[in-house]
């Protein structure tokens, strides 16, 4: 049987959407028709979508929470010798997501009509990445499917852990950035005008850090409006720009080279690529074609391309050490751990191995970048109320002096 997407009308005229499965379109409508339910469209739960306004719009994609659960479920039956569609169905009917539940029943289907399970996840490529497609391959050719998907969900819930933990890690030092924009706005806008025209109308001459002070409150109050629109539009045109090739890998060359942000991008890129090359070969994907797909896991576009240098390398009969070192952005002690595991006979395992020493790393960085951008924050803030509460101060004080 086939999984269709179906909208229908209830006897109240409200238009109801949901996913059943049938072995055809006509009995899918026959089924509704039993429900008391009037069909308006059914169409295949993996089928393409048409400009008509069709159920699907492309390929739906799943969350990296969504992805993890769902992998973690379905090794968990498989483990307990469940067959792979029975598994797919129970998954389904648990779920109380709209669209895993569509995603897992068109899967099941596509299953069902002899699909291989690889092939079947295809059919979703936003929801199930080429890492995981490939993995599964390899599980399935390797009679160990149960096995191979619970290192994946290993794998993806170790990544929304650390995506969880920057993420839980910023809330504060943005609701902070936010805060500080809003008093110093306040200030500028509605107080220091009021105190400041006391001292102009007096005909003294303002010491400069009042009149600074008075610049940047014009300024703010007559064109402040137009900050965040220009920021928008210098964020649009940035994006726009490095949507061009050319222009994008230029800028991730020179992103590798900044002192600060160039180490992280060069340590979660590396991390990224040796994570997905160990899931890979200790599934019995081959090194170059697991090379390959990890390549295509990463964002920076010019390590990209050295690394389909590298892959080539290794192609030729070069080790993977060596085709590291030819790279030059990977961590020393993480080629030196590779090497180590090419010597020994466990590749696969070094190279978890030192994926995880680095996202140790990572995270430890990310804290301590966290934690030193609280108290600066504080510290900017402190710095401009003192410039605020001393250009005002500093007016007065120069009456009381004429006064004396």
């Amino acid at each position: 049987m086939a999984a269709f997407q179906y909208i229908a009308l209830t006897d109240a005229g409200r238009k109801n959407r949901g996913t059943l499965e049938a072995d055809s379109a006509r009995a899918a409508r026959q089924q509704l028709r039993a429900r008391g339910l009037v069909p308006l469209e059914v169409e295949p739960a993996a089928g393409p979508a048409s400009e008509g306004g069709r159920l699907l719009s492309g390929s739906p994609g799943l969350s990296i929470k969504h992805l993890a659960l769902l992998t973690r479920q379905l090794a968990t039956l498989l483990r307990a010798g469940i067959p792979l569609e029975e598994s797919l169905g129970a998954i389904a009917n648990q779920t109380r997501n709209h669209k895993i539940r569509r995603i897992v029943l068109a899967v099941r289907g596509k299953v069902l009509e002899g699909h291989s399970f690889a092939q079947a996840l295809g059919s979703f490529p936003r929801a199930f990445p080429g890492l995981y497609r490939a993995t599964v391959e390899a599980g399935e050719h390797s009679g160990h499917l149960d096995a191979v998907l619970e290192r994946l969900g290993d794998y993806t819930e170790n990544q929304q852990k650390f995506r969880q933990k920057v993420q839980l890690a910023l809330i504060y030092p943005i609701v902070l950035v936010f805060i500080c924009v809003l008093v110093v706005t306040g200030l500028m806008v509605y107080v220091v005008p009021d105190v400041i025209e006391v001292f102009t109308g007096t005909g003294q001459v303002l010491p400069l850090p009042t009149r600074i002070l008075v610049a940047m409150s014009d300024f703010i109050s007559a064109w402040g409006w137009l900050v965040p629109p220009a920021l928008a539009a210098l964020v649009g045109i940035a994006i726009a720009l490095l949507r061009r090739p050319a222009i994008r890998y230029r800028f991730h060359r020179r992103l590798l080279e900044l002192p600060l942000v160039g180490w992280l991008v060069r340590g979660s890129q590396s991390a990224r690529y040796v994570g997905t090359l160990a899931i890979l070969t200790g599934s019995s994907v081959p090194l170059v074609q697991a090379m390959g797909i990890a390549s295509g896991v990463m964002s920076n576009e010019f390590l990209k391309e050295r690394l389909k240098s590298a892959q080539k390398f290794v192609r030729e009969g070069g080790s993977l050490r060596r085709a590291l070192e030819e790279v030059e952005y990977f961590p020393p002690m993480m080629v030196y751990m590779i090497a180590s595991g090419e010597s020994s006979g466990t590749l696969d395992e070094m190279l978890g191995r030192a994926a995880e020493s680095q996202e140790q790393d990572l995270q430890g960085a990310v804290t301590a970048f966290v934690s030193l951008f609280e108290p600066a924050m504080l510290l900017v803030m402190a710095g401009i109320v003192l410039f605020i509460v001393m250009a005002i101060m500093m007016p007065i004080m120069s009456m009381n002096q004429m006064v004396v």
